[in-house]
């Protein structure tokens, strides 16, 4: 009888140890009652300096996520392009290697086709639309859906908010005030199909070539203008060889936030919500700290000689709207028709 006793009493101590030991490794790992005590080292990258409205507005991101999580989460910050290029994060992000990035949705494109809808020209009406569009219904539906790349398939990131780009115009030694004027001219554009099909449309001379080789190109006159928004135009000194800008904003094309779908998928919904009120309340701060900088740049533009033209934009959509008709991609048509009518 004392032996029995002996042996139930081995048992039950046994399985107390083991709840015990069990429950330990639980909170070690991270598993507490609200499924969100993992404390969590963030890497996030992007390609822009440390003064830009990007940086900042990650920064701010950086800066909510750890005061949401209590201190649980925090951030490393790359900036300047330590990690590569916005297509090799893309790449990390897939791998688990990289946690977030910032890019531009022109590169997603290559990976998640229906993002080939921000490359169309004269896509937007005006910044109010653009703004109407990425934060409402469809602007969110597209974030959502950039963790499916199509057919079934896993792009291996999901986004996370939207940062302001501003919109992109043309600049030139002479000025362009018509769509007529583009006629003959050698205008720099990004390696992008559409921008390349845009350029052409106009007679004009398309000439991709890297950010750092458009100051001399301009200098030399191998190319006669170029295309930017007037941060990015002020910051690369452009105003020193170009004192004309033409805001005609034929395209708008956001930068997006990431966040590699193998972290998303290893948070818990308390956690999921700390990242999205984090980037949320950063592409607000972000949105107001580039509309800041830009009505600075702009001032900037006009002290350094800079003639500003503001065109009838509806010329410049019209000489080119045929061969925009359709992109032959289905659902980027029906995403741009989407848009066109809200």
């Amino acid at each position: 009888m004392k032996k029995s006793s002996l042996i139930f009493g081995i048992l039950c101590g046994a399985l107390l140890a083991s709840a015990i030991f069990a429950s330990l490794g639980g909170l070690k790992s991270g598993a507490t009652a609200d499924g969100a005590g993992q404390e969590r080292k963030v890497k996030i990258a992007h390609s822009l300096p440390t003064d830009h409205p990007v940086h900042l507005g990650i920064e701010r991101f950086s800066e909510r996520l750890n005061a949401l999580s209590g201190g649980k989460i925090t951030c490393s910050i790359y900036p300047n392009g330590q990690l590569g290029s916005e297509t090799e994060y893309l790449e990390k992000m897939q791998t688990g290697s990289l946690d977030i990035a910032k890019t531009s949705a022109a590169p997603v494109a290559s990976f998640v086709p229906r993002m080939k809808v921000f490359s169309t020209p004269y896509l937007f009406r005006d910044s109010e639309h653009y703004w109407d569009v990425l934060n409402g219904e469809l602007g969110r539906e597209l974030l959502e859906k950039l963790s499916d790349r199509g057919e079934g398939k896993s792009s291996g990131f999901r986004g996370l908010c939207y940062f302001d780009a501003g919109s992109r115009n043309f600049y030139s030694v002479e000025p362009i005030k018509t769509p007529a004027d583009l006629k003959g001219k050698a205008i720099r554009v990004m390696q992008d199909p559409v921008a390349i099909k845009m350029m052409q449309t106009f007679e004009a001379t398309p000439n991709p070539m890297a950010g750092g080789e458009i100051y001399g190109a301009l200098q030399r006159g191998n190319i006669n203008g170029a295309e930017n928004n007037p941060p990015t135009f002020v910051a690369q000194a452009h105003f020193e060889v170009c004192k004309h800008f033409t805001f005609d904003h034929h395209s708008r094309i956001p930068d997006i936030l990431q966040i590699s779908s193998q972290l998303w998928d290893s948070l818990s919904d308390q956690e999921k919500e700390w990242f999205t009120t984090a980037a949320d309340d950063a592409s607000r701060f972000q949105r107001k700290l580039w509309e800041e900088k830009t009505q600075k740049a702009i001032t900037f533009m006009k002290e350094k000689g800079v003639t500003i033209y503001k065109p009838n934009v509806s010329d410049f959509e019209a000489a080119i709207s045929d061969a925009f008709k359709t992109s032959g991609d289905s659902e980027v048509d029906e995403i741009k028709e989407k848009i066109k009518q809200l």
